[in-house]
């Protein structure tokens, strides 16, 4: 009958939808099992951040939060668990999503290889629309020279809701869509190569997942960890000139004395962030979408 859907058609668009689904709920839950993780290594980004903003050596960094006591050590705790589940969720969905609408437009103008990069671009800019204002509270959170003229969530929101987006939430919103976008890009790009390469020496699937996503974000974090050196000092301030990110970008390099190595303190410890947090994800996410397929 003229019009009359195929049966056989529908059964596929379903399954083409559930298989979606599946990659949203299959990052979700990875980050989510991630997130304890994400709990006990919490002071080691602490750390980091206090490194970022103070040009501080570790131990300086450790002895800050040390006076600071242990109260204040889990203060912006909050954002970073909600925004690792969320963000898991809508990047791992999202890359999958546009993988497979660009598998289907692109067919043999763009190489197979650079599809999972290309989407992982797309999914790190949704990303970066989604979670700055997160990672803007969590920054403001962490900066302990805002501890006592915004001492609670409640202040920090109410504090940036009275300033114009480019001020307030979306403050250093150009840094944070270059290094999402890269680092997506690269991360989805490379991981499964990564993968196929570990495979081969003889790991089982879970460890070459564990490998693969570690390796990779550990590459990406640190190339891209100037970027989030930039973001860090750009967001942690809540006021001020609020100048772009060029002129920030000039007063951080002339604060670290015109030195890579002193742009990169607090580098090496994104190692082990790394090897915790997406190491973890990759290889749950991958378990789960092997065993739905």
């Amino acid at each position: 009958m003229a019009g009359s859907p195929d049966p056989d058609g529908g059964d596929e668009a379903l399954g083409e939808t559930m298989i979606r689904f599946q990659s949203y709920l299959h990052g979700g839950t990875s980050s989510l099992l991630s997130a304890f993780p994400t709990v006990v290594v919490f002071p080691v980004y602490k750390t980091v951040f206090r490194q970022q903003i103070h040009n501080t050596p570790v131990r300086q960094a450790v002895g800050q939060l040390c006076r600071e006591g242990p109260l204040k050590l889990y203060r912006g705790v909050a954002p970073p668990l909600l925004m690792r589940t969320l963000n898991g969720t809508l990047l791992f969905g999202l890359q999958d999503t546009l993988l497979r609408w660009l598998a289907l437009s692109s067919h043999s103008v763009l190489p197979a290889a650079a599809l999972p990069a290309l989407a992982g671009f797309g999914a790190g800019f949704v990303e970066a629309l989604v979670f700055t204002p997160f990672e803007r509270v969590q920054n403001v959170l962490q900066n302990g020279q805002n501890d006592r003229r915004l001492p609670s969530l409640r202040s920090v929101l109410v504090s940036l809701k009275a300033q114009r987006m480019s001020h307030g939430y979306y403050r250093a919103f150009l840094p944070v869509a270059a290094r999402n976008t890269l680092g997506s890009s690269l991360y989805f790009g490379l991981k499964g190569p990564v993968c196929v390469a570990v495979t081969g020496q003889g790991l089982s699937p879970m460890a070459s997942s564990f490998v693969s996503g570690t390796l990779t974000s550990m590459a990406v974090s640190l190339a891209l960890y100037p970027l989030s050196v930039l973001v860090a000092n750009m967001q942690a301030q809540v006021g001020g000139e609020g100048n772009g990110a060029a002129a920030c970008w000039r007063a951080l390099w002339r604060s670290r004395h015109g030195s890579v190595a002193l742009l990169y303190r607090g580098g090496s410890l994104i190692v082990l962030r790394s090897c915790v947090t997406w190491g973890i994800t990759t290889a749950i996410y991958d378990r789960q979408e092997k065993r739905s397929c």
